[in-house]
């Protein structure tokens, strides 16, 4: 799934995504790191990966594998 960069905390590397359907959902700082990244800014889009329970565990810029 993919959103936009709602919320960004560059402390603890967690925050919110507004989903394309509206919905918010949050990211820990878990799963930033298993990104690869090392930034984020507000307004950037990004793919979500998650698991069973819908717990987001990566994150990816959407023209990266």
């Amino acid at each position: 799934m993919q959103g936009t960069v709602a919320t960004w905390n560059a402390d603890d590397h967690s925050g919110t995504v507004l989903l394309d359907n509206g919905q918010e959902l949050d990211f820990p700082a878990e799963a930033f790191a298993a990104s690869g990244l090392r930034l984020l800014r507000l307004g950037q889009r990004i793919r979500l990966d998650t698991d069973e329970q819908g717990r987001v565990y990566r994150l990816a810029i959407p023209t990266m594998p």
